[in-house]
């Protein structure tokens, strides 16, 4: 009876259908997102800054999106044939961990926007192509401060039922503040309407220690990192805002149609589908280990964040932000103070050097981090940071 009450309360809830949204091929994911491509949301770095820092949510406003030079462009590519196989691996070992986990039947991926997801795209194509499972896969907006979006859930409960096991995915882990959320939103979800969603989050690297389901746990970069709309599909960053989304309405998100000719969503997934074959070997094998062994989720990096906030005398932790990836967030959209590295002459660092130099902002060594890189904003009188 409780399973079919439960159902009744999700089947009540009147949502708006998604409409399509992206760059990519819509059999590989289907974006529960509101289009806002027509409302002007962007606003400078500098001014943005002031806001998020003044404690206006980040998500009520968008960055404007960096436009690559020629110079990072070529440096993107010569990392993604570099790295491609690697990837492949890591894609390899998370999919084989959530197939052990939860196996194909009734399986749903749901990755969150937009990090997660180029990679949820992956592990729908690895899984396909390795057991011949066609796994649904939408992605969904998730917002510190405002938790996973409800609607979104909701109606992909509508379609694969109440009992659906949603695998929620993302692009990597910094402190786990994301994954934080997502646990406290899956809580709040199954107290409101008795569904019990498994918050674990699947990620491709998890140099934050905060996560059991990962490819590697070391902080390498992602090509896709590397840059923002164009590499995840042309879409924004999500935004909720009340005078944007209705109680019907999925959180929003711009599509920038115009970047269509400069777009490398595509060519980012084409580029590792081709070595799924040949890693699989090992991929098994290295899931297989950590099936009989699961890894402890310490929440280390948090430890080390801690640290350098006592190190550099800052009051507010959010505004350190660790990791390959997060430290390219930094660089691309945030007024960055300085960036911290293990050294300066590691491999995975290049394009973050590259990005520094172009913003004229400084870049130390801290040798005992156990991340590569953090990416640390400057600190405006009082206020909060995203």
């Amino acid at each position: 009876m409780k399973g079919t009450d439960s159902q009744a309360r999700v089947m009540r809830h009147r949502i708006a259908p998604p409409v399509p949204m992206g760059s990519y091929p819509p059999a590989d994911v289907t974006f529960l997102l509101k289009d806002l491509s027509d409302i002007s949301l962007e606003l400078g770095t500098a001014e943005r800054e002031k806001a998020i820092q003044s404690g206006v949510s980040y998500s009520e406003m968008l960055p404007v999106e960096y436009q690559p030079t020629e110079q990072y462009i070529e440096l993107f590519q010569e990392t993604l044939r570099e790295s491609a196989a690697k990837v492949a691996l890591a894609v390899a070992v998370v999919s084989e961990r959530i197939v052990a986990q939860r196996g194909t039947e009734g399986t749903v991926l749901v990755s969150l926007a937009r990090a997660g997801t180029p990679v949820g795209v992956l592990i729908k194509r690895y899984i396909a192509e390795t057991y011949g499972a066609e796994l649904p896969h939408y992605s969904v907006s998730i917002i510190r401060g405002k938790g996973l979006d409800e609607n979104a859930i909701l109606y992909i409960l509508q379609q694969h039922g109440a009992g659906a096991g949603l695998q929620f995915v993302d692009g990597w882990t910094g402190k786990g503040a994301i994954t934080r959320v997502l646990m406290e939103s899956c809580a709040g979800f199954h107290k409101k309407y008795g569904i019990a969603l498994n918050d674990d989050l699947a990620v491709l690297a998890d140099p934050g220690h905060c996560s059991g389901t990962y490819g590697t746990r070391e902080d390498y970069l992602i090509p896709s990192a590397c840059l923002n709309s164009t590499v995840s599909g042309l879409l924004s960053r999500t935004v909720q805002r009340d005078d944007l989304i209705g109680p019907g309405d999925f959180h929003g998100a711009k599509f920038y149609r115009e970047w269509l000719d400069n777009d490398y969503s595509n060519v980012f997934i084409g580029a590792i589908t081709p070595y799924f074959a040949s890693v699989r070997k090992q991929a098994v094998a290295v899931a297989e280990e950590m099936q009989a062994s699961p890894p402890e989720v310490s929440w280390r990096g948090m430890r080390d964040i801690q640290t350098l906030q006592e190190k550099f005398g800052m009051d507010n932790i959010n505004l350190i932000k660790p990791g390959v990836g997060e430290t390219t967030r930094v660089l691309l959209r945030r007024v960055p103070w300085k960036i911290i590295v293990d050294t300066k002459s590691n491999p995975n660092l290049r394009h973050i050097l590259l990005l520094a130099e172009e913003r004229g902002v400084p870049v130390e060594e801290y040798p005992e981090l156990a991340y590569s890189c953090c990416g640390i904003i400057k600190p405006l009188k009082g206020g909060e940071a995203e």
